[in-house]
């Protein structure tokens, strides 16, 4: 039985893949890659939090050899909370009590080789066994983190601290929903579709710069009612940042595969 659902979870990614690729012109920004997907995964309640910040701030804060994506002019850093589900290796059925966990990552946009990507500067996570294995594989700054949800039918309480040695112990909490408004996948060159259709992310080992694929449909965009009472994720990034996001935008679901971490040359 489970190697059997195994087989069907696997053959319907291979099967969504092989429809993209027909298509993939249509949004993605260059082709899919030759080599296998490595992990899948399923991101659930994802809400999206941007703020314009100052572009000198950023800059200092990433690696030489990337440069800092730019939204006409303009810099921006974003905080994602969400839930991952379903998260399993290629060819292995997801584990129950080990594939689902909440998330929260810190992020902002960059570019390389002519690749725009996303560059973290936290990811906060449920899961001990997530965190660790990230921070091993994918040399991304994953941290442990506790979690209080409460799911509300119409809201969503969303409140964590960070329990991890290896970083400042920080604070979020927010209440946030979806306002029913279906916006669709972003139109191409608008600052939605560029806050959100990356293609790839970059990472930093101790020496050497890596970048992993990754690759999904288009986004399916709601707008979003967000309030934020606790946020000390990027007191040491942007001092002062406004309480409020400048742009606020939710998904309900979105199934993601990824590739291994290539190591890029200096």
């Amino acid at each position: 039985m489970v190697v059997t659902c195994c087989a069907r979870l696997t053959n319907a990614l291979t099967r969504e893949i092989a429809h993209d690729a027909g298509y993939e012109a249509a949004y993605r920004p260059w082709p899919l890659p030759r080599a296998p997907w490595v992990m899948a995964q399923t991101w659930q309640d994802v809400v999206f939090l941007h703020w314009p910040v100052p572009h000198d701030m950023l800059r200092a804060q990433i690696p030489r050899r990337l440069s800092l994506d730019l939204y006409s002019g303009q810099a921006w850093l974003s905080i994602t909370p969400l839930f991952v589900t379903g998260l399993r290796p290629r060819g292995v059925v997801a584990m129950p009590g080990l594939s689902a966990f909440p998330e929260t990552n810190v992020r902002t946009y960059v570019t390389r080789d002519g690749k725009p990507g996303v560059w973290f500067f936290s990811l906060d996570a449920g899961s001990a066994l997530a965190v660790a294995t990230a921070r091993r594989l994918y040399r991304l700054p994953y941290y442990r983190a506790e979690f209080s949800i409460d799911r509300a039918p119409e809201r969503l309480s969303y409140r964590y601290r960070r329990r991890d040695r290896r970083a400042s112990p920080v604070e979020f909490a927010a209440e946030y929903r979806s306002l029913g408004d279906p916006l669709g996948p972003a139109t191409a060159g608008t600052l939605a579709w560029w806050l959100t259709e990356r293609y790839c992310l970059y990472a930093s080992g101790r020496r050497h710069l890596y970048r992993a694929e990754i690759h999904h449909r288009p986004w399916p965009l709601e707008s979003a009612e967000v309030q934020i009472s606790r946020n000390t994720l990027v007191d040491h990034l942007v001092p002062g940042l406004p309480g409020a996001a400048a742009v606020c935008q939710f998904a309900r679901r979105l199934e993601v595969i990824v590739w291994a971490p290539e190591r890029l040359p200096e």
